[in-house]
């Protein structure tokens, strides 16, 4: 595949491969991929960068015991004081044990306020980062996961129609490349042409560039063929099969990656 046709394919990709959300099989694809061409390894590279800073983030900490062991014991010795003694030489300021201790303690509190306005900041930090990470996975998770592509192209061999379905969204999304347009009075009906039996609608295109069908898993995993016939306006019903000419026709072929 020319990954630069593809350039938001690659990225999703990407992006799924640096998270590990890519596993197994699909995974080992993508890194010989990304050893053997320069668009994939730089794809991973630039996703790598961007989510290494998460790792920065320090884990939460608790106060050291000893810092609660001191507020105890300064506490304890407040209350042990009794009211009312005087001593019998009054120290100076410098030598009061009082002075001192208020020291100590605001040191202690100083120190729990930086614990906790540190395991504040830490805990924003990770909040965001979380939050990041569930807004990129539920971006990946709405992604089109592309497993089936069909080119559709007409008896010369000419490329009319790109066909592409997603098993996650139940998707058919068609892609007119060629310069075919039908009347007003027509309408274009894709077909699924299984090994035997016959054949079944999938659908009527509009006469935009883009087409989505909806579509399940079960009704292309068995089909090795798609079929675009030209019908009266608003098609036929699927049961009979088409009534016009098929104009276009390919093989639906089931991605590896």
């Amino acid at each position: 595949m020319r990954w630069h046709d593809h350039p938001e394919l690659l990225d999703r990709l990407a992006a799924s491969y640096a998270l590990g959300t890519l596993r197994g099989g699909a995974r080992r694809r993508f890194e010989t991929l990304a050893r053997q061409q320069p668009a994939v390894l730089q794809a991973c590279q630039h996703w790598q960068g961007r989510l290494a800073g998460l790792t920065e983030l320090q884990p939460a900490i608790e106060p050291p015991p000893y810092v609660w062991t001191r507020i105890q014991n300064q506490l304890q010795a407040r209350a042990q004081t009794a009211p009312g003694t005087t001593p019998a030489a009054a120290p100076g300021w410098w030598q009061s044990l009082f002075v001192w201790r208020s020291v100590a303690a605001a040191g202690v509190f100083a120190t729990v306020a930086a614990v906790v306005v540190g395991l504040q900041v830490n805990e924003g930090l990770r909040a965001q980062a979380g939050a990041q990470i569930a807004e990129l996975r539920q971006q990946l998770q709405a992604a089109p996961q592309i497993q089936y592509v069909a080119v559709l192209a007409d008896d010369r061999s000419a490329a009319s129609m790109l066909v592409t379905f997603d098993p996650r969204n139940n998707t058919l999304v068609l892609q007119r490349v060629g310069g075919f347009q039908e009347g007003r009075d027509k309408s274009l009906q894709l077909w699924a042409l299984p090994p035997a039996g016959a054949p079944r609608s999938l659908g009527v295109l509009g006469q935009g560039p883009l087409v989505k069908l909806t579509a399940g898993e079960a009704d292309v995993r068995e089909v090795p063929t798609l079929a675009i016939s030209l019908e009266p306006l608003g098609g036929v019903p699927g049961a009979g099969g088409p009534t016009g000419p098929v104009l276009f026709k390919g093989s639906l072929i089931q991605r590896m990656l």
